[in-house]
């Protein structure tokens, strides 16, 4: 067996769905130590779901030399109905080729695939010159409030600034290495409750309908153009998610209706720009309404610079493809990082399992992530 993929089913078998770390980051520690790594933990949350943070760090031998920085997390999501798994989630499994295992994909795998790649890297370039660090979170799949943004609030307050960060989010599409983010877009929601006055369906002239109302509003909003995207980004998207209205009765007006919504940004738009063109189409339509907002994240971008030409390289080297560079997807940790670091690259396994039932990696992918991460730590603090 590699020496990754043992590492891969040892944190696979531990129990860590969100807030747990079920003893991940423990057994990381643990290989690192020996490495004269220096730890710092961070516990954050309520005393009902209790978030574990770890900052790690091997400096380098000269202090002016950029710092590199693994980040990633532990917690996995839900298994969903175990009676649906073909093997149990927890317990590392093999078939035709794969390892399944809850968090094979997202992101065990790419956890021990850093750790063995610095291991290896290390052995090689006691002297190196950059730094080398690990950001882990067991809070990334769940609300994510005590998560990395606890680390990076950490980081800034000690005054420490990374200067390039991998993330191990699983970007590959067909083949190990084929896409890469170089920026996610941002994430705004909002939820739109519209007032009016419930009565009988028979005498509509009582009530006010607010799904009437509401009706021409929601088109108008669903046909903007919020901005045509850019070289990196495509269009600002804006999508309802879901609509309660009614009480369930067929013969009653409801008296309010409820919208929730989302945009995923680039960064042709603002928070701020796109809440304002919200509120001027319902003030325009005469609405009585409310409207919270949450932002999820913004936009980040790493342009093309040493790391995605140090991404790029290790893994044409180890591979021989050549990857893409992409800004789609959902929200990932980088965009917390991305307050404190110039460029995040996130770079992981194919992810056509993540989430799912019987969730998988290729065992044949495991070692060459292994050897694209050591790639990058030679182009980049050698």
């Amino acid at each position: 067996m590699s020496p990754t993929l043992y590492l891969a089913e040892q944190l696979i078998a531990c129990r860590s769905v969100t807030p747990e770390d079920g003893g991940c980051q423990r057994i990381i520690r643990e290989r690192l130590a020996p490495l004269r790594f220096e730890f710092h933990e961070i516990v954050s949350g309520p005393a009902d779901f209790r978030v574990t943070n770890l900052w790690a760090l091997r400096r380098g031998s000269d202090p002016g030399a950029p710092m590199l920085a693994f980040a990633g997390h532990t917690d996995v999501v839900p298994t969903g109905p175990l009676e649906q798994w073909r093997s149990d989630p927890f317990v590392p499994t093999h078939r035709e080729g794969r390892l399944y295992g809850r968090g094979a994909a997202d992101m065990k795998t790419s956890l021990a695939a850093m750790v063995v790649a610095v291991e290896r890297f290390v052995v090689q370039h006691a002297g190196h010159r950059g730094g080398i660090a690990f950001l882990l979170t067991s809070d990334e799949e769940g609300p994510a409030n005590d998560g990395t943004v606890k680390l990076v609030e950490w980081l800034r307050a000690q005054g420490i600034r990374l200067d390039a960060c991998i993330v191990g989010e699983p970007t590959s599409v067909d083949k190990l290495g084929d896409m890469i983010k170089n920026g996610r877009r941002g994430s705004l929601s909002g939820r739109l409750t519209v007032r009016g006055v419930q009565g009988h369906i028979a005498y509509p002239h009582l009530a006010r309908n607010p799904i009437h109302l509401a009706a021409p509003a929601l088109a108008e909003l669903a046909a903007i153009e919020w901005d045509r995207g850019n070289t990196y980004f495509p269009p600002t998207s804006f999508q309802v998610s879901n609509i309660h209205g009614g009480t369930g009765a067929t013969n009653v007006i409801p008296g309010e209706l409820v919208i929730d919504f989302n945009f995923r940004f680039c960064t042709e738009s603002t928070p701020e720009s796109l809440r304002a063109r919200v509120h001027a189409v319902l003030d325009r339509h005469g609405l009585a309404y409310d409207l919270a907002w949450t932002l999820g994240g913004q936009p980040f971008l790493t342009p093309v610079g040493t790391l995605s030409e140090a991404v790029v390289g290790a893994i044409h080297a180890v591979t021989g493809l050549s990857t893409e560079l992409s800004t789609t997807g959902g929200t990932s940790d980088g965009r917390f990082i991305a307050a404190i670091c110039p460029q995040v690259i996130e770079l992981g396994p194919v992810n056509a399992s993540i989430h799912k039932i019987d969730e998988w990696v290729e065992v044949a992918s495991i070692e060459p992530l292994a050897e694209i991460y050591r790639g990058v730590l030679e182009r980049f603090v050698a």
